[in-house]
């Protein structure tokens, strides 16, 4: 078994002179960064007094569900034969709001991929499954991740 770390820094950058001092006197704003990355700018959702110009962390979340699927998927297919030649997602999440605070209930990852052969379209499909089960971060949430891939060739973009 082999371990992986990871380490970064989140840095609240909302101070506007009086701290939290009150619910509304301070900004969600804060940067992440790692040595040797582009710093991303972060907030909290709009519904939660944040900066709609900056990356919250339910958007990052979905986010690394898509992504983590993407490379999956796109290793699978290069050691089965099915080569991929283009890989769009559209993918959504739906969190909830209650007493005790929220929680995610579901994410649907679209995959829109193009392959560079019909021959190549069942299998291409089947990999989405194979990605599900291998991708770390789907398997580190409490919450169904669905999936709904469309394949296609060139010749029907």
């Amino acid at each position: 078994m082999r371990e992986h770390r990871y380490e970064l820094t989140v840095e609240w950058t909302g101070n506007e002179g009086t701290g939290t001092d009150s619910y509304r006197t301070y900004r969600r704003t804060h940067e992440v960064s790692a040595p040797g990355l582009p710093t991303l700018p972060g907030s909290s959702d709009p519904a939660f007094r944040g900066e709609p110009d900056r990356w919250n962390p339910e958007q990052l979340l979905l986010a690394s569900l898509s992504q983590c699927h993407l490379l999956w998927y796109l290793h699978l297919c290069a050691v089965n034969g099915v080569v991929v030649t283009g890989y769009t997602d559209s993918p959504q999440a739906t969190m909830t709001e209650d007493d005790g605070g929220g929680r995610f209930t579901e994410a649907v990852l679209r995959p829109r991929v193009t392959v560079a052969d019909a021959s190549m379209t069942e299998q291409a499909l089947a990999l989405h499954h194979d990605a599900h089960k291998a991708c770390f971060i789907a398997n580190s949430v409490n919450f169904p991740v669905r999936h709904e891939p469309v394949v296609v060739t060139p010749a029907q973009g």
